[in-house]
């Protein structure tokens, strides 16, 4: 039997895994375009397949990242021999994408991008991004950047950056049943991850090679120790209160999406919180 206690525990420690996440819509490293949440479940068995499409301006493309939780993936990649609980999707032909984004901005001669094999315009006059609340940077004149051109591609063309069913169950078990689909929802980023607490002797072992380079001249072993664990003290307290105030079960979105989870019945998803996932609200991804 399903137990929102124990989905509500498995959200909230969602970080603890080495390359795993909680729903990141403020990456400093991504630039949001859209949110997507998907719920699956069976008589015992759920999940949560979370849809991020984002412009990593390293990465190069607009990518397709799928977050899951659950008691019952399957196939998870894996990263520096570790399982990690995001997948990526490249909904859109790389070379399609070279050719039409050649210096890393949106070309005058492009005029489509095929994406998932279909052919998608991309040329839009100014009027139209104003009216979305695009905000055109045109760090030249005329310039798009590739997230000004993701969020307006998003409203034209929704079920091409969205994910399939078989990009969703690719770490889900095919039996389980999608049964609440949501494009919008309450959100907070939550990165809290158990705390680092380094041991007495990593403290005398990172004394010793520091003075061995020549560091720390003035400093003894009871001084480095002192300062790295009033360190730890101060971000185990910040931790603390991130922990009270964003992490999932402390806000009615989850609580209510697990209820969902172990009935099957999303009349219990009945949010009085307004809903924040817009890009828009999230004007810190992509900052650096």
């Amino acid at each position: 039997m399903l137990s929102e206690q124990e989905i509500l525990r498995t959200l909230d420690h969602a970080n603890d895994g080495y390359y795993c996440h909680f729903i990141p819509l403020n990456h400093p490293y991504n630039y949001l375009i859209d949110t997507r949440l998907n719920l699956f479940r069976s008589e015992n068995e759920w999940a949560i397949a979370a849809e991020i499409l984002s412009f990593p301006p390293r990465g190069g493309f607009i990518e397709l990242n799928i977050y899951y939780y659950g008691n019952c993936l399957i196939n998870l990649e894996e990263y520096n021999n570790r399982h990690t609980n995001t997948y990526t999707v490249y909904p859109i032909d790389e070379d399609s994408f070279r050719e039409a984004t050649p210096e890393e901005a949106l070309s005058p001669a492009a005029t489509t991008l095929l994406v998932r094999g279909v052919p998608v315009r991309v040329q839009y006059p100014k009027e139209e991004y104003a009216r979305l609340g695009i905000e055109l940077m045109e760090f030249e004149p005329g310039r798009i950047e590739l997230d000004e051109l993701g969020r307006m591609l998003i409203t034209e063309r929704q079920d091409l950056f969205r994910a399939t069913d078989a990009e969703l169950y690719k770490s889900i078990p095919a039996h389980l049943s999608k049964i609440l689909v949501l494009d919008e929802w309450h959100h907070k980023d939550f990165t809290v991850s158990p705390p680092k607490v380094l041991s007495d002797m990593e403290i005398v072992q990172a004394f010793a090679l520091t003075i061995r380079n020549g560091g720390l001249p003035d400093m003894s072993l009871e001084d480095l120790t002192t300062t790295i664990r009033r360190q730890e003290t101060l971000l185990n307290r910040q931790d603390q209160q991130e922990w009270n105030s964003s992490r999932p079960s402390s806000y009615e979105t989850w609580p209510q999406l697990a209820r969902v989870l172990t009935t099957g019945d999303v009349q219990h998803y009945r949010p009085t919180l307004p809903p924040n996932t817009h890009w828009s609200n999230w004007p810190e991804s992509g900052a650096l």
